[in-house]
């Protein structure tokens, strides 16, 4: 056995598991990401993966791969910069473990991420989501399940990994009705509940009956809804609501559009971007600054106060709160 092989075992076992306590999610990448690099490089050296050692996998060939996650398997740049994340993860450990490899390590580590575009963020307008909720068909039970989890999660923001860990006994709905959700980071924390999500959860509580430590939002068997789940069930109800809703029709609705729509309605409802951070379970507000740039209105708003290029500036004066106030009747 070469030194890859138990190095490899070692980062998963000891790197990921035991020392960061990596999330299942974190594990499952990185276990891909290293399952493809060394399929590709047994079809590069003809080499069994338990064969390959460090020298097999140097920085020509990792960008060689790189360029075939693109080229080949069709992936976009950000998905190529997180495998290359996971693999400068594995070199990283591997520089302490096999020294007699750090020149060739230190290449692989040099090797940049690729720069790309940032488009602007998609998300739901009142209208959109006004349609969206009213799409699931309350009669059935699969209707109603759905109606609560898309209302949760275009009012809370919830990831959609959260969204499918919720507990019944994850919910409050007495007085300061609010969720708790273990997120991204293993960070925990709380998010108040409207009236309207209240009465809704109240009614599809009672409905669900279960254990406290039951899903909030099963399958029919009773069990977590995964991932995929959630994302069909967001756009069939999306294509349905796209019907009486035509703007929804140009949108790629996804589970992360209902998380975009809770961030801009917080946004345009005046709340502090930093609030918007916690809210959302960011690890920084520079996360969240990329609401402001989709944000047309507050870009309109500063536009109207500032002076044509033709006029003589005048003198700033702050709008009168009891004028606002009237006009607002």
């Amino acid at each position: 056995m070469t030194a890859i092989a138990p190095t490899l075992q070692a980062f998963f076992t000891d790197r990921l598991m035991t020392q960061r306590q990596a999330s299942p999610h974190t594990i499952a990448a990185y276990r891909d990401t290293v399952r493809l690099l060394l399929r590709y490089t047994q079809q590069c050296a003809g080499k069994n993966p338990a064969d390959l050692d460090f020298t097999d996998l140097d920085a020509p060939l990792i960008g060689a791969f790189l360029t075939h996650l693109e080229t080949d398997r069709n992936n976009s740049v950000t998905t190529r910069n997180t495998r290359l994340t996971a693999i400068h993860s594995l070199f990283r450990y591997a520089a302490l473990h096999v020294p007699e490899h750090a020149a060739l390590i230190a290449r692989v580590l040099a090797i940049p991420a690729k720069r790309h575009d940032h488009p602007t963020v998609c998300f739901l307008t009142r209208d959109e989501i006004s349609a969206v909720l009213s799409s699931p068909d309350t009669s059935s039970w699969t209707g109603r399940r759905d109606h609560a989890l898309l209302l949760v999660a275009v009012q809370t923001g919830l990831r959609v990994s959260e969204l499918t860990r919720l507990r019944i006994n994850d919910i409050e709905l007495g007085t300061g009705p609010h969720l708790r959700c273990h997120g991204k980071g293993r960070k925990d924390r709380c998010t108040p509940l409207t009236r309207q999500t209240v009465d809704v959860l109240r009614e599809w509580l009672t409905e669900r009956g279960g254990n406290a430590t039951d899903p909030i939002f099963p399958t029919r068997r009773g069990t977590h809804l995964s991932r995929d789940a959630v994302e069909r069930l967001v756009t069939k109800h999306a294509q349905i609501a796209a019907q009486t809703c035509p703007s929804l029709a140009g949108k790629n609705i996804t589970p992360h559009v209902l998380r975009h729509s809770a961030a801009m309605a917080l946004l345009h409802s005046g709340v502090d971007i930093t609030v918007i951070a916690l809210w959302l379970g960011h690890e920084s507000p520079v996360t969240t600054r990329v609401y402001l740039h989709a944000d047309m209105a507050m870009k309109e708003q500063a536009l109207a106060r500032m002076t044509p290029p033709d006029h003589q500036p005048g003198r700033y004066t702050a709008p009168d709160t009891l004028l606002a106030f009237l006009e607002t009747l």
